[in-house]
């Protein structure tokens, strides 16, 4: 299973938000800049993370984004849910045109995969994805002291 770009970039904006954590307001354009990301995609990815209310959106001068809620309270698998399309094949919809749909295994099959891909992402929070922050604060923040 491979995550869209969209969650990709979800993910990552909340790590960074959370290294950033009660430092001050963080701009789409610093994300951007530092993951290498066009600032269009990441003016997207706010938000959606804004509308799902993972980060509250500071407007005027010294604004930017910060994180909504702790890190700890956020849940990777939640994330994951609200950000990806998660209908692997057709017949995990409401209608079907697959003339073996009513016998087939693959949909089971795949559908318990799915569940158990989600059960490991419940696992951890955000606050997991940062515990190593003074290295991933060394990787990320371009000339700009840790």
């Amino acid at each position: 299973m491979q995550l869209s770009t969209h969650t990709d970039y979800s993910l990552r904006t909340l790590i960074y938000l959370a290294l950033k954590e009660g430092e001050r307001p963080v701009t789409v354009q610093e994300i951007a800049r530092d993951y290498a990301i066009s600032v269009n995609h990441m003016a997207k990815v706010a938000q959606t993370l804004s509308q799902l209310g993972y980060v509250k959106s500071l407007r005027g001068r010294g604004g930017g984004l910060v994180l909504a809620e702790t890190p700890a309270a956020i849940s990777v698998g939640a994330l994951v849910r609200e950000t990806e399309n998660l209908k692997l094949l057709e017949c995990f919809g409401p209608s079907s045109s697959c003339p073996i749909e009513p016998g087939c295994k693959l949909k089971n099959v795949l559908k318990k995969a799915q569940k158990a891909f989600l059960a490991v992402l419940d696992e951890y929070t955000l606050e997991d994805l940062i515990k190593n922050d003074r290295e991933l604060e060394n990787l990320l923040y371009r000339g700009e002291p840790a």
